[in-house]
């Protein structure tokens, strides 16, 4: 077998996408994977290094990474219609926003550039602070932070912690960007794998998520495991927003988005350079 580490996060919908592989039912094809499960921010900065083989990153960091990662055709995390949040004890307006104290998940994440877009500020002009994802409610409800940056199932449950929506960054790309989805995540090849192998190894993910949407009630209660907070119906609500037929292939709106959001954000400068997509084909 060859072994090849897999890096996700330990949420429900990367749990249902790789349901298959996880508990071997599928062909594996002689390879081996070691799931590794870590929050986003961790694998975007792991993958910078190079250091897995496989992992999910947050397309705000793929520019930092394309030169030793390409992009996999299926396993994306798209925004349709809705996405990252601000949340705060009150509703608070765009404009007082830029002179609050901000709880994010992360500088690397997608949320986090979104948040920049939107504000039309750099990081330097915003007054934020980098907490685990799962602890941004609390930093809010303490008054550590005025307002939060929710990713993941907070999308869902925040109502619960007494909090409300300030703006959610899904519906405002969207509304920006003719209906397109929001880019939020994607998963990566390394490039040291040769270029018949990474062919292989993209199919074979792919069958895997496709298992799962086949096999949707046996892969929601596997990912449920990680479903903090959750039933087994708001878990499939989860599931259901971010993994889908974006997920399956990126298609060409998918690709149009991705290459929006970055141009966007090289424009305000923001990123550094804005690279050209390259996957595996």
């Amino acid at each position: 077998m060859t072994k090849l580490t897999l890096g996700h996060s330990p949420d429900p919908d990367d749990a249902f996408m790789f349901y298959a592989l996880a508990e071997g039912l599928i062909d594996t094809r002689g390879y081996a994977f070691e799931h590794i499960l870590q929050d986003i921010q961790t694998l975007n900065e792991r993958a910078t290094r190079g250091e897995l083989d496989i992992t999910a990153i947050s397309i705000h960091a793929y520019p930092s990474v394309c030169v030793d990662y390409a992009l996999l055709p299926s396993g994306a995390s798209m925004g349709d219609g809705y996405g990252p949040m601000l949340v705060a004890k009150e509703k608070i307006p765009r404009d007082e926003i830029a002179t609050k104290k901000v709880a994010i998940p992360g500088e690397m994440t997608s949320a986090f550039l979104a948040l920049q877009l939107w504000l039309g500020k750099s990081k330097a002009e915003i007054d934020y602070l980098v907490v685990p994802f799962d602890e941004i409610f609390q930093t809010v409800k303490a008054g550590t932070a005025d307002v939060g940056l929710i990713i993941h199932e907070g999308q869902l449950t925040y109502e619960n912690e007494g909090l409300v929506c300030c703006q959610d960054f899904g519906v405002w790309w969207g509304e920006e960007n003719d209906g397109l989805p929001m880019p939020l995540g994607g998963n990566v090849i390394h490039k040291r794998i040769p270029a018949d192998e990474r062919k292989v190894i993209s199919d074979l993910l792919t069958e895997s998520i496709q298992y799962s949407l086949d096999h949707r009630p046996e892969a929601v209660a596997h990912a449920l495991q990680y479903a903090r907070d959750m039933g087994m119906e708001l878990a499939d609500q989860f599931v259901g927003m971010y993994v889908n037929h974006w997920t399956l292939d990126y298609g060409d709106k998918g690709r149009d988005t991705i290459t929006r959001f970055l141009a966007q954000a090289h424009e305000a400068g923001l990123i550094d350079h804005r690279p050209e997509l390259e996957f595996v084909e």
